[in-house]
């Protein structure tokens, strides 16, 4: 499953629906940042074998808290989906779902942070960072590589 978080003037609407933010998005020009919802443990097979034939981004947020809002933001202003083909965002809220947290770290071997991404390629990590560290010209630079 899989939502959209929409920036801009956009993200004042919420829960109105996926298809109603994309038409407003497209009425004002704002960019649509596609997410998978990361909601059990399972689901990190997926990712594992998403890794395997394109580069998977794991983003850990913790919803209540200021520094990771703000890291949120400053990713999804800057996202263009043109720079980045293939990365796949995976999105996990950390409040929600802390054991699939404890479960990432194990198996890609990374330490529990939030915020926090995870960029994985062939079931690996191969970038992580957290707090102000959080930057979308680092990880643009891992995908075109």
């Amino acid at each position: 499953m899989s939502f959209v978080k929409v920036l801009g003037k956009i993200e004042l609407l919420g829960d109105c629906g996926s298809i109603k933010r994309f038409i407003l998005a497209k009425r004002f020009n704002v960019i649509i940042m596609n997410w998978n919802n990361l909601e059990n443990i399972a689901a990190l097979e997926q990712v594992k074998k998403d890794s395997e034939s394109q580069t998977v981004m794991i983003f850990k947020h913790s919803t209540s808290c200021a520094i990771s809002n703000m890291a949120i933001n400053r990713l999804e202003r800057s996202w263009q989906p043109a720079e980045v083909p293939g990365l796949k965002p995976y999105y996990l809220d950390l409040l929600r779902y802390r054991e699939i947290s404890n479960k990432i770290a194990e198996v890609f071997e990374v330490p529990h942070e939030s915020p926090q991404v995870i960029v994985i390629k062939n079931g690996k990590s191969v970038y992580n960072t957290s707090h102000m560290g959080i930057n979308y010209q680092d990880i643009k630079t891992l995908v075109q590589r």
